[in-house]
């Protein structure tokens, strides 16, 4: 089985915690490592922004591919500019399976660019698509915190016609397909659910004083953990304020604690920083906060086990998540979550088992969880524990196996 897997506007290799990096480039990076280890072959294709970047990499394992395409100029653009793109783009897939003399059984495609990209092929080589969208239009523009993060209709519209051409659609959670049955009239016999996966081989309990050790955080410190992408949707000035309100009530001189974030690029000049991140750091600023919070910037994946282990609690204040992958590391690394009820964060977080969840945007509840956490050793280790062992059923080895089969039943139906 060979399979054209999409990845459009972000390469699976990049480095977490950028604009557009993020749980979607692990996804494709994970899935399709394993599917190599089930023996099945899969040629990633995804646009070059860099023109010093190898256009054929062999990084992802067994026989797999990422192929960077020409489709517009060799850097990065604002997601709006990409669609005029995808027509060079698809024309590069199809001119690099000519040359090869490669035929492809099946197309999966990833968010949904690279669904639009994906029809043009299916007309092509007349094969069928899987879709997976990572995120919604509708869902973002509901939570929506600055008019920065509104989708247009050129993006609302684009997913109703994903949803019309894929013969059938990857949703990571049973509410993402009541949001597409909703939001997009979406049949949900067509949906299956699937949720990501994690790979219990690089993410897995690592002892306290080692990890810290490793990364340079100080032992008698409580941590706390931010992991992602900085923009208004993440909630982390929501985490500031909280962390604001605990150090007035938790005793801060007797049980001192520091928030970790990573992601972004804080060494950045002000006219190149985010403005999410400007605004961030004169929020620390106000709050007299700078002490207390440290901006770790990127960080490469193969260190996120340190920092997950190093933690007493990772958080994720976010007003929408479609499934919240840094969720799930951390939990294999035995550390605790108290995330946002919203989106696959309410199905992935369960209260008091592997963490806490909390209404979005509320300051008190947030710091009032996270105290817990901070103050009563028991109860997080009995936590981290369970986390662990949840983490344990989403075994990229279970998760790859459930995505072969739906490949093999989707073609299946194709040739009857």
């Amino acid at each position: 089985m060979r399979i054209a897997m999409l990845s459009y506007h972000t390469c699976p290799l990049a480095i977490l915690g950028g604009k557009d990096s993020g749980g979607m480039n692990v996804y494709v990076r994970e899935l399709t490592r394993f599917l190599g280890q089930a023996g099945v072959q899969v040629d990633v294709f995804t646009r070059s922004q860099d023109e010093h970047v190898p256009h054929v990499l062999h990084d992802l394992g067994y026989c797999n591919r990422v192929v960077h395409v020409n489709a517009g100029p060799e850097f990065p653009l604002p997601k709006k500019e990409l669609p005029q793109y995808l027509p060079r783009f698809a024309e590069g897939i199809l001119d690099f399976a000519s040359r090869k003399g490669f035929t492809y059984d099946l197309i999966h495609s990833h968010y949904w660019m690279s669904g639009i990209a994906a029809e043009m092929l299916q007309n092509a080589w007349h094969v069928p698509v899987v879709h997976m969208f990572h995120t919604l239009g509708h869902m973002k523009n509901k939570v929506a915190q600055h008019p920065s993060e509104v989708e247009g209709d050129y993006r609302l519209q684009g997913e109703q016609h994903c949803m019309d051409i894929a013969d059938r659609i990857i949703a990571s959670t049973p509410a993402e397909v009541d949001q597409m049955t909703t939001l997009y009239r979406l049949d949900p016999g067509k949906v299956e659910v699937i949720p990501p996966g994690v790979d219990l081989s690089h993410f897995y309990p690592i002892p306290k004083d080692e990890a810290r050790a490793a990364i340079g955080i100080a032992q008698d410190v409580q941590m706390i953990l931010f992991v992602g992408r900085i923009e208004p949707l993440k909630g982390i000035d929501t985490l500031l304020k909280a962390l604001a309100l605990m150090r007035e009530e938790c005793h801060f001189a007797e049980c001192p604690f520091q928030l970790v974030i990573i992601g972004g690029d804080p060494d950045s000049s002000l006219d190149q920083a985010s403005s999410e991140m400007t605004r961030l750091k004169s929020l620390c600023n106000s709050l007299r906060l700078d002490d207390m919070v440290l901006f770790l910037g990127k960080k490469d994946q193969s260190t996120l086990p340190y920092y997950y282990s190093a933690a007493e609690v990772l958080v994720m204040p976010s007003y929408y998540e479609s499934f919240g992958m840094v969720a799930l590391e951390s939990m294999a690394c035995g550390t605790p979550v108290v995330a946002s009820h919203t989106g696959g964060l309410a199905y992935l977080v369960q209260d008091g088992v592997n963490g806490f969840t909390v209404s979005g945007g509320n300051v008190k509840e947030l710091a009032k969880r996270l105290s817990l956490f901070i103050l009563n050793a028991d109860l997080r280790n009995k936590i981290g524990r369970q986390a662990a062992e949840y983490a344990r059923s989403y075994a990229w080895e279970k998760i790859t196996a459930k995505v072969v089969d739906l490949y093999s039943r989707v073609l299946s139906a194709a040739h009857n």
